[in-house]
């Protein structure tokens, strides 16, 4: 793939940078340890005078433990130890929209936000009594809807891209991928390990119809 990128490049001028920072948000090392900024991103420099733009962010918003990469959430002038999940990620996407509504010029660069990834660790969700997670699920859900409703994460998303000003496309691909409950690698993922993976999906799989959803919003304009 890494060849396939260098031809394209090289063919048609195009230069892909894949920029990995899974809040948005900056993470500063200081005295009292790794702090997450819910109100900085100097980060973003990165992200300047570039023609599309496509952000996303929330899976490493549920990690503690060893996979938490931070020891203590600064909001504003207040450094705290943990807070509500759900909350803190609203406050470092307000933050992001701030940055997009302030640096973006939308005659030269457009934006999308790659709408949540769900994960599908509770069975008892689509009514499976007996399971606990994706395990052994072969089949997708049938309808057009998740049974317990829109992702709480989803509906963060929705009201923070309504605030900005300049415009920002939201691939919404939460409500598809939550029917793909037989997506995902199960005990096949982690390297081989015997534990469960619920939350990345295999490939070929869901992420190339995302993929097919972003290719559709570039080639509209």
């Amino acid at each position: 793939m890494a060849a396939l990128f260098l031809q394209i490049t090289k063919a048609y001028n195009l230069k892909i940078m894949f920029s990995r920072n899974a809040f948005l948000v900056d993470i500063v090392g200081t005295s009292v340890g790794r702090v997450l900024q819910l109100d900085s991103v100097r980060g973003a420099t990165l992200w300047k005078n570039v023609d599309v733009l496509i952000f996303n962010t929330w899976h490493w918003w549920l990690h503690t433990g060893r996979k938490q990469p931070w020891d203590l959430i600064q909001d504003g002038q207040v450094l705290v130890k943990d807070m509500n999940r759900l909350v803190a990620y609203e406050k470092a996407l307000n933050t992001w929209a701030k940055w997009v509504d302030t640096n973006v010029d939308p005659a030269k660069t457009r934006v999308f936000f790659q709408g949540v990834s769900p994960d599908h660790n509770n069975a008892t969700e689509w009514g499976d009594m007996s399971g606990r997670s994706c395990s052994g699920q072969a089949k997708a859900l049938s309808g057009l809807s998740y049974k317990p409703g829109p992702h709480p994460a989803e509906l963060v998303v929705e009201r923070v891209v309504r605030s900005i000003s300049m415009p920002v496309t939201l691939l919404n691909v939460t409500a598809l991928s939550q029917l793909r409950k037989d997506g995902h690698p199960s005990f096949y993922g982690h390297g081989g390990h015997r534990d469960m993976d619920c939350s990345h999906w295999c490939l070929a799989g869901v992420p190339d119809t995302w993929n097919i959803l972003l290719y559709a919003s570039l080639i509209q304009n």
